[in-house]
């Protein structure tokens, strides 16, 4: 059986003739910049994340990028954030001039610790990135009274949990700033890139979609220095095809991992959804000592599998400016041993027993193989 990591094109053949039609009347309109599917789309995620303002992007690293800088942060400011993460947190920050101040994860989710946060402020921290990781929200409320305590701004990388609820509230709406993905493979993916910023607020919204277009609010004219990261039209379009869709794609991840959970043997650790977490599994990761021996065994049975992410931030070679005094055992024992399993709404059941099976297998062979060279040294 041949198990992709991800299968799109199981979706697009639910909706292609919808996608057919809403791109074709797009491109007959040619109001291809800023146009009615994007400015539609920025009032219906709005409302579905439970915010006032969307303002749509080219991609999750703008969304990031433009919310640093419509909270004024620039050179020589701090943003306390984490290191398992994919590069863009990071990036974004460091692309404003700002110094990312890592911070270690929690072992169960592999969010922010808030415990963390207070001993890593200082005179120059200006702002809090908590990232949702894999669909599991941070643990908000901590991460909210301290940045109220300290007079700091909350912008939410909520890039992979469109639709994760924390005590009733949709991820992106507790925050200043809410920033998301659609690249293709998030649970609300585009067919490409693209991004949307969310937030209550007047004043940062008007900003946020000035940054987003050359810094400018009418034609040739420029107010702030900005970037070219407007959200395409098209993309747009399809977009909006698939929000409606959401949360039923999200209602079947967590059954797929409902599946995994109860037929993956106890000899790997499996994800946890804390109370009052509504966990959207953009991905179902595991966690074994043996990892790189279970991923080989998986990828020669048609199982393929991914690891996010084998090298932490601050590890990068592009960091090295950063990675200075950073204590993060629980980040640096974690990438030697998460995988990440297949995850999308349209895998079936059988398939997911397959790999459940495929996985006791190896510990079996494993635990065959130790008895075996046991009973050999004796």
């Amino acid at each position: 059986m041949k198990i992709p990591f991800v299968d799109l094109k199981r979706q697009y053949s639910d909706i292609k003739e919808e996608v057919s039609e809403r791109v074709g009347h797009a491109l007959q309109g040619m109001q291809l910049f800023l146009g009615e599917n994007v400015q539609s789309l920025e009032k219906e995620f709005a409302t579905y994340c439970g915010v006032r303002f969307g303002v749509g992007v080219g991609s999750g690293t703008d969304a990031l990028h433009v919310a640093l800088r419509a909270c004024g942060i620039g050179p020589g400011d701090e943003v306390i954030t984490v290191s398992h993460t994919f590069f863009a947190t990071t990036g974004a920050i460091a692309l404003t001039g700002a110094v990312p101040i890592f911070v270690d994860i929690d072992p169960e989710t592999y969010c922010m610790d808030a415990s963390q946060v207070v001993e890593k402020i200082t005179p120059r921290t200006k702002a809090l990135l908590p990232v949702h990781l894999y669909g599991h929200p941070a643990d908000m409320q901590p991460i909210l009274d301290i940045a109220e305590r300290h007079k700091l701004w909350v912008i939410e990388d909520a890039c992979q949990s469109h639709g994760a609820q924390y005590h009733g509230r949709k991820m992106g709406s507790l925050g200043h700033i809410g920033c998301f993905s659609f690249y293709f493979t998030k649970n609300l993916g585009a067919y490409g890139e693209g991004g949307m910023a969310v937030t209550n607020d007047p004043h940062l919204a008007e900003t946020l979609s000035c940054l987003r277009n050359h810094g400018s609010r009418s034609k040739y004219e420029h107010l702030l220095l900005g970037i070219n990261g407007r959200l395409d039209e098209i993309q747009a379009a399809i977009l909006r095809i698939k929000l409606p869709l959401l949360d039923k794609c999200n209602a079947k991840r967590r059954e797929v991992a409902a599946i995994y959970s109860a037929c993956l043997p106890p000899t790997v650790v499996k994800p946890v959804e804390r109370p009052g977490c509504y966990h959207v599994y953009h991905l179902y990761v595991i966690r074994t000592p043996w990892r790189d021996e279970l991923k080989e065994w998986l990828g020669q049975r048609g199982i393929e599998t991914g690891i996010h992410y084998p090298i932490p931030v601050h590890w990068q070679k592009a960091c090295q400016s950063y990675s200075n005094g950073h204590n993060l055992p629980v980040t640096e024992k974690a990438v030697s041993e998460i995988l990440s399993l297949p995850m999308y709404p349209e895998l079936k059941a059988e398939e997911v027993i397959y790999i459940c099976d495929c996985i006791k297998e190896f510990f079996e062979a494993k635990t065959a193989k130790k008895s075996r060279v046991r009973r050999e040294s004796l």
